[in-house]
C-alpha cells in the first residue's frame, strides 16, 4: 500500500511537471513593434510579453511567422494555441484577455508630394489603396473592399507591409494603409523616406493576444495572460519592455 502511494505522488507529479512544461505555439504575421522576426533580440513587445507570462508559469513558447489570413485560419482550427496582434474584428470567435495589449488605428499613407487625403471612402475614387489580405480595418471600410475590389491591392505575404511600400515607392499604388507605428518602424528599417501620413480612418481600436476557440486549454492560457499583465504592469516590468520598443502604456 505504502509503495501505491508513492507511485501515485510520483505520477502526480511527473504530470504536472508535465503540463507545466508544455508548449504554447503563437503564430502571426510580421507586424514590428508588435511582433517580428522569432530570433531577433527585439521579437516584439506582445512576443516578449507572452514570453514573460508564460515562462513564469512553467510553459515554453514556440512563436513562428506566417501570413495573418493563414495564422488565424491555423489557430482557429486549433493547430495552434494563439495570435498576437489581433482585433476582435480579425477573430470574434477567439477566446480574448480582459485586458488589451495596445491601441491602434489604421492611417493612410502617400509619397510626399501627394495632394490626396482620406476624407471618407469616397475620396478612394480614383486610387489604388494597397491593403494585407485578411486584416479587419472596420466593418465599414471592409465592406467597401468587398463592393469594389478593383481599387485595392491585397497582399496576404509575410513582408506584405514591405511590398506595399515598394509599390507606392514605384507608383504601383497611390495609397498605403497601415498602422502608424508599424509603418514608422517598417520605413525606418528599410531606409525608406518620402512617406506621409493622409488621414486616418476613425478611432484607435484595441490590440490582444486571442487564443484558439477550438482548444480547452484556451482558458487557461488566457487566464494566465490577464492575472501576468497584471502582475507586470504592478512590477513596472511591462512599461520597461514597452519602453524599449519607443512605446507608452495605453491605460
Amino acid at each position: 500500500m505504502q509503495a501505491f502511494t508513492k507511485s501515485l505522488i510520483l505520477v502526480s507529479i511527473f504530470s504536472s511537471s508535465a503540463i507545466l512544461a508544455d508548449t504554447i505555439s503563437i503564430r502571426a504575421d510580421n507586424w514590428f513593434p508588435m511582433n517580428g522576426q522569432p530570433k531577433a533580440q527585439q521579437p516584439g513587445y506582445m512576443i516578449e510579453l507572452a514570453t514573460h507570462i508564460f515562462t513564469a508559469a512553467g510553459h515554453t513558447v514556440d512563436y513562428k511567422l506566417m501570413p495573418w489570413e493563414r495564422a488565424v485560419d491555423s489557430v482557429r482550427k486549433g493547430e495552434f494555441d494563439c495570435v498576437v496582434g489581433a482585433y476582435k474584428d480579425d477573430a470574434p470567435d477567439f477566446v480574448y484577455p480582459q485586458a488589451p495589449w495596445g491601441m491602434d488605428s489604421t492611417v493612410f499613407f502617400v509619397k510626399a508630394g501627394d495632394s490626396w487625403n482620406y476624407s471618407g471612402l469616397a475620396s478612394f475614387q480614383g486610387n489604388k489603396i494597397a491593403i494585407i489580405k485578411g486584416y479587419a480595418y472596420g466593418d465599414e471600410f471592409d465592406q467597401y473592399v468587398i463592393d469594389n475590389p478593383s481599387m485595392f491591392d491585397a497582399i496576404g505575404a509575410n513582408n506584405g507591409l514591405e511590398n506595399n511600400i515598394k509599390k507606392l515607392v514605384a507608383g504601383r499604388v497611390n495609397v498605403v494603409a497601415e498602422s502608424p507605428s508599424v509603418m514608422e518602424a517598417k520605413l525606418k528599417k528599410m531606409g525608406v523616406s518620402g512617406i506621409v501620413a493622409a488621414g486616418s480612418l476613425g478611432e484607435a481600436t484595441e490590440m490582444y493576444i486571442a487564443c484558439s476557440p477550438a482548444k480547452a486549454t484556451s482558458a487557461g492560457y488566457i487566464k494566465l495572460i490577464d492575472e501576468g499583465t497584471a502582475k507586470l504592469r504592478a512590477s513596472g516590468e511591462f512599461e520597461k519592455i514597452l519602453s524599449s520598443y519607443g512605446i507608452s502604456d495605453w491605460q
